[in-house]
């Protein structure tokens, strides 16, 4: 099956897990992405939450494939901040392997934090971000 951002909106929490644990870490990802955030997974609210978010918040991120080091963008000037390291590691969830995106020796404010993303469809990455080892919810990455 083919997915796209707007299919992802869609899924539930379910869905969206058996998918991330279906598929390959993928390659590692270079440039810049547009992000959506996928809050409440499976409810009629959930595009709209997206757009709100991706709107005032968070919009994506820049990857640097080379020196394995990305950024976020945030607030509706686009700024490119929290500095994450990218490395090949082990899924919490799965234990196969995923791409993470760890801020735990870069960021004062998201220490805590750990992305895992995977290749789902071309140029597009499905993510998982946990707080302090706890699933809080899951992204996309149109490249």
């Amino acid at each position: 099956m083919a997915y796209n951002v707007a299919k992802l909106l869609t899924m539930t929490e379910s869905e969206l897990g058996d998918l991330f644990a279906s598929v390959e870490a993928g390659p590692i990802p270079n440039g810049e992405a547009e992000g959506t955030a996928i809050v409440a997974a499976g409810t009629t609210f959930t595009p709209e939450i997206a757009q709100f978010i991706n709107l005032f918040a968070w919009q994506g991120k820049i990857f640097d494939a080379q020196k394995m080091v990305l950024v976020n963008k945030i607030t509706v000037f686009g700024l490119a901040a929290i500095l994450a390291r990218i490395i090949r590691e082990p899924s919490w969830v799965d234990g196969k392997e995923c791409i993470v995106l760890d801020y735990s020796q870069t960021s004062f404010v998201a220490h805590w934090v750990r992305d895992e993303i995977r290749h789902i469809s071309p140029g597009l990455y499905l993510g998982r971000v946990f707080w302090n080892k706890t699933h809080l919810i899951y992204f996309a990455l149109q490249f």
